[in-house]
């Protein structure tokens, strides 16, 4: 454990680095400053200088190391810094941000707050010449961390925030993360990065700096244009306008600034000069994010003019100009239907539906990072599961869930990351997804994000359907990549294009990690994957048999229909069957919210929570469940409850259950599936044998044993890449 964490952070040395490029302004005051700090170390990195920075830095008897200009880079410049220096705790500045007084004691303070502090962060006050604007959002924006005023730790799931500004980092948390070689936010990369592999970061309202950027209004509009404008080209992102929110907008912004002002002691003369300026401001903040976000429908010059950067290059190429030519040998050309005229259409998406796809199957998947010898033994892995947008009721994604929080509670750093082509969870705010998976799923304490703009890496990166994988393989700094299957989903559909690009999916060389032993082989035998198995788990906490009375008379069926693959048509026409052959028999139908077309009668129960359906399984003499591809839970947790149930014959039952386990199989045949149905209704010695033996059989069946295969299979996915990396 580094000196800097458990009470050891007032004994650690310190060191400051500083990148400067023409920084005389302030340059010499933030070097008085740490001398007056006291810090043990003060590094300069000049990225090639042209002012006086260099001989304020000698002067001040600090070290300097030169760099070309050319060789900078956020990332790549600080993590040199941090090479370059020697101190337990490394505080990074930039060349503009002066400490206030107590600014080092209140970083060191900061470490002693809680175990595995990596890094702790500041407010950036504004100086006395900031317009009222910048100095508003800088200071609300940073009371926002701390409403009491009092230093407050942030872990996974907390905000992740960092900023170089004004950051001081544990040695051996930036060894382990270090800065990642992006051109900017590098430092907000490091904090989303660093809580994800379980560190934490404290924000300290006593480690200030005065630090302020302010623009005058037309530079600051530019800005603006160029900053969406390079969102729009990084993420397609287009910002909204229109007139009457964006005068709300500048209304109500201009209102706050105008109180605070006041507040501050602002004179009316002076106030109401600012409020000129102000609406300039937030106003041209709204018009050039607009803009800048549409600047590739604008002339080349008007881009050029708009630019801070001057950049006016053009984006598209003209794809019209074909010519037509009639006949060249004199004949008389042939009289040809006439076309109507065609409708220029603007294209209608950001990018392609499946661009994620196109990516993979043109680049490839994106490299893996080296393999570390033995890190397939490591107590604590950081895991990254990516899921597709889910629904209450969810079974795949409870299954899911019912394991990523074991792995979670068993020390793993776990994240969530939505891969979502289509936008159908769009509007959902991340926080909401996660307390959506609490509800719904399991409790999880990791974070959840939509997307993969905060991407931070993995020792393994885990699939969990199609339509997760071809995103899992463009992320980088990944370990390893492992595929959790949990069901052959080709199979879900017929001849299209999902059910080519989920075939592909088990070609991507992942190691697969399948719920079942059928589906483990088929996916060995029919796509040459790796693969391991895991047998699906059941929470003996709430399926179990219930204090109620049995009934003799009830045949309960999963009735599913908007699930292909449940064969629902067979399953009724074998229960009209039975009706007829049992014509007093109680028949009740549930797992949908509208009744289905039956040529029986039936009791509709809709869709029920886990309990009521434990309810139901402890009391009904005989269970119904189909599925066409890989074995479903529900059979499993009706078998925990006691009740004896029929599944399919010959696709994935035998492989968990074997040919003649605690469950009834039959061929998918309506006469077939009412003579076991019938089997267990008239038989009663045969029925309460199937249920003794049920309950037997999947007592063992839990979820943590489900969670040791899986931890299982993805270290297995870690040793291979280790053994794939040995010299031969």
């Amino acid at each position: 454990m580094s000196s800097a964490h458990s009470g050891g952070a007032a004994r650690a040395t310190v060191s400051v680095v500083v990148p400067v490029k023409d920084g005389e302004r302030y340059l010499e005051e933030l070097l008085r400053a740490l001398a007056d700090e006291k810090v043990d170390e003060t590094l300069i990195i000049d990225s090639g200088s042209s002012d006086r920075s260099l001989a304020i830095a000698r002067s001040a008897g600090v070290e300097v190391f030169e760099i070309a200009p050319e060789e900078f880079g956020h990332g790549r410049t600080r993590n040199l810094g941090a090479e370059r220096s020697s101190g337990d705790l490394i505080c990074f500045l930039t060349q503009d941000a002066t400490p206030r007084p107590g600014w080092l004691d209140s970083h060191r303070k900061a470490f002693e707050l809680a175990d595995r502090v990596g890094a702790a962060y500041g407010p950036h006050l504004p100086r006395s010449d900031t317009s009222p604007m910048i100095a508003r959002e800088l200071t609300q924006f940073f009371a926002g961390f701390a409403p009491d005023g009092r230093p407050v730790v942030q872990r996974g799931g907390d905000p992740t925030f960092l900023s170089n500004v004004n950051a001081c980092y544990a040695r051996a948390c930036w060894e382990e993360i270090r800065f990642r070689d992006i051109a900017y936010s590098e430092d907000q990369a490091f904090g989303a990065d660093m809580l994800a592999a379980g560190w934490s970061k404290v924000y300290h309202p006593g480690a200030a700096v005065l630090h302020a950027h302010d623009y005058g209004a037309a530079e600051f509009m530019r800005r603006y244009f160029d900053e969406y404008r390079g969102l729009r080209d990084s993420t397609g992102h287009v910002e909204p306008f229109r007139v009457l929110t964006t005068a709300r907008y500048v209304r109500d912004a201009m209102s706050g600034d105008l109180r605070w002002m006041a507040e501050q002691g602002m004179g009316r003369n002076e106030r109401a000069r600012w409020a000129v300026r102000a609406a300039v401001h937030h106003g041209g903040r709204r018009v050039f994010s607009a803009l800048g976000s549409r600047a590739e429908k604008m002339p080349s010059p008007l881009r050029s003019a708009l630019s801070l950067e001057r950049r006016g290059e053009a984006v598209a190429a003209n794809l019209n100009g074909s010519d037509a030519a009639g006949p060249k040998d004199g004949s008389q050309a042939e009289e040809l239907p006439l076309l109507p005229t065609g409708e220029p259409i603007d294209r209608m998406l950001q990018r392609d539906d499946y661009d994620v796809i196109a990516r993979i199957w043109r680049e490839g998947a994106t490299a893996l990072a080296d393999p570390v010898p033995g890190m397939s033994d490591r107590e604590r892995l950081r895991l990254a599961m990516v899921i597709p947008p889910f629904t209450q009721g969810s079974g795949g994604h409870n299954t899911l869930f019912q394991i990523f929080s074991r792995l979670e509670r068993r020390g793993h750093a776990c994240s969530v990351w939505l891969a979502d082509y289509h936008g159908h969870m769009r509007d959902v705010w991340p926080a909401v997804l996660r307390h959506d998976i609490n509800e719904f799923f399991a409790s999880f304490n990791g974070p959840v994000y939509k997307g993969f703009d905060s991407w931070q890496g993995a020792d393994v990166a885990i699939a969990t359907g199609w339509q997760t994988v071809h995103a899992m393989l463009g992320l980088d700094n990944c370990r390893a990549r492992a595929y959790v299957v949990n069901d052959h989903e080709p199979e879900f559909y017929a001849a299209s294009t999902e059910r080519v690009l989920a075939e592909d999916t088990y070609r991507q060389g992942l190691h697969c990690i399948a719920a079942s032993p059928w589906l483990r082989d088929l996916l060995i035998e029919r796509y040459g994957a790796s693969a391991d198995a895991f047998q699906l788990g059941v929470d003996g906490g709430t399926y179990r048999p219930l204090p109620v009375e049995r009934r003799t008379d009830t045949v309960i069926y999963y009735a599913r229909h908007a699930t292909p693959r449940r064969a629902v048509p067979i399953g009724l026409m074998a229960l009209a069957e039975l009706h007829r052959r049992l014509p007093d028999l109680r028949i009740v139908l549930f797992g949908t919210d509208k009744p289905l077309h039956a040529a029986f009668p039936y009791e509709h129960l809709g869709v029920l929570t886990t309990t009521q359906l434990a309810r139901l399984y402890s009391e009904a003499t005989a269970g119904l469940c189909l599925s066409l591809t890989n074995f479903s839970l529900m059979p499993k947790e009706m078998l925990a409850c006691g009740l004896p149930c029929v599944e399919l014959a010959g696709v994935s039952a035998e492989s968990i259950f074997g040919e003649d386990g605690p469950l009834d199989l039959a061929p998918l045949e309506p006469q077939a599936l009412a003579d076991a149905l019938e089997r267990l209704i008239v038989d009663r010695e045969r029925s309460a044998q199937r249920s003794r033996e049920g309950i037997e059989f999947v007592a063992s069946h839990t979820w943590d044993h489900a969670t040791d295969e899986v931890e299982a299979g993805l270290r297995h996915a870690l040793r291979e890449r280790e053994l794939a990396a040995l010299p031969r």
